[in-house]
């Protein structure tokens, strides 16, 4: 007898949460508690949308059922912290968690591709390529049994729940209050602001930075670009403009910086593969290409950095809150 499939279990649950409709789009008056959970559920529901095909094997799908974790995690972290309560340190664990399980194969999926691309056949008659297939196909057993898992479907339900009627969203405190009812405009130009000057300063210091710290500014660039476009309904006419301009710069350093990451993984994947490692890793060291990587994520933060900062016209905060 087939088994029932994660992803229609999960998602027939969803519905019966979901008891108030929300606006279609996001509008520079509207509350905060009503913009995350419209946020919150693209995400969430593209997480879904995603499941059936990674469990098959499909890199695309897992590449996409990433894209949308994180994007829920960033809109986690941009609406800290009016969400934060009693049950956020297990949603965010149990995310964290999630987005390991992917992890792994996702290292491993785009480190043979670079290996393969740059040798070609050679690695044909390598043996220590069996060790990588072997890794790769043990890794996308281990995630496809952790998407078909009870705990997966406790995650979506859980999350989807606590999105929907969490503690965060009956606080009576003043404070609690004030951040749900703060417009989205007015919130969104106060942190995009904060995490542009932090990720900036940082920036400044690349040149410097170890295989860490790049991955931790790898970590701000891509918070910050996500939860652009996660804004991207209330950017119109010169705002736009703008908004593209500074995601083109954004999305310059953030492939610059994922190469560099995706190599550091590699070599260290490399390296941990008994027998495979020694010769294998080898690939992955290349100070030419990390010069011209460094140098590209160099010049988009420049461009970024004489751009004019977030100001509060660019999101109309003066817009009254929507009910």
């Amino acid at each position: 007898m087939a088994r029932p499939s994660t992803t229609s279990t999960a998602a027939r649950a969803l519905p019966a949460m979901r008891r108030n409709a929300l606006p279609g789009r996001l509008s520079p008056g509207m509350a905060c508690d009503t913009a995350f959970r419209i946020i919150a559920r693209r995400h969430l529901d593209a997480v879904l949308a995603q499941h059936d095909g990674t469990c098959r094997g499909d890199p695309d799908a897992l590449h996409q059922i990433r894209i949308a974790l994180t994007h829920l995690r960033t809109a986690i972290r941009f609406f800290s912290p009016m969400v934060d309560d009693a049950l956020r340190p297990n949603v965010w664990a149990e995310l964290k968690w999630l987005n390991s399980q992917l992890g792994m194969v996702r290292d491993l999926d785009v480190a043979i591709e670079r290996l393969v691309a740059e040798t070609g056949d050679e690695l044909a008659v390598i043996a220590e390529l069996r060790h990588w297939d072997e890794k790769r196909a043990e890794s996308h057993r281990l995630l496809a049994r952790a998407l078909q898992s009870a705990r997966y479907r406790r995650l979506v339900e859980q999350t989807s729940a606590w999105i929907e009627s969490g503690p965060w969203s009956t606080h009576r405190s003043k404070e609690a209050i004030r951040l749900r009812r703060c417009s989205l405009a007015e919130h969104a130009t106060a942190q995009l602001a904060a995490w542009e000057k932090t990720l900036l300063r940082k920036a400044r210091k690349l040149s410097k930075l170890d295989v860490e710290k790049r991955h931790k500014l790898r970590l701000l660039n891509k918070r910050m670009t996500y939860s652009i476009e996660s804004l991207a309904d209330l950017f119109t006419d010169g705002a736009a403009t703008k908004q593209k301009s500074m995601l083109k710069q954004l999305r310059k350093a953030q492939k610059s910086l994922g190469q560099l990451n995706d190599d550091a993984r590699g070599q260290a994947l490399a390296a941990a593969l008994n027998g495979a490692g020694l010769e294998a890793a080898a690939r992955f060291l290349n100070r030419k290409r990390e010069k011209k990587l460094l140098q590209t994520a160099a010049a988009a933060y420049r461009k970024l950095d004489r751009a004019k900062p977030f100001r509060s016209s660019d999101l109309a905060p003066n817009a009254e809150p929507e009910n």
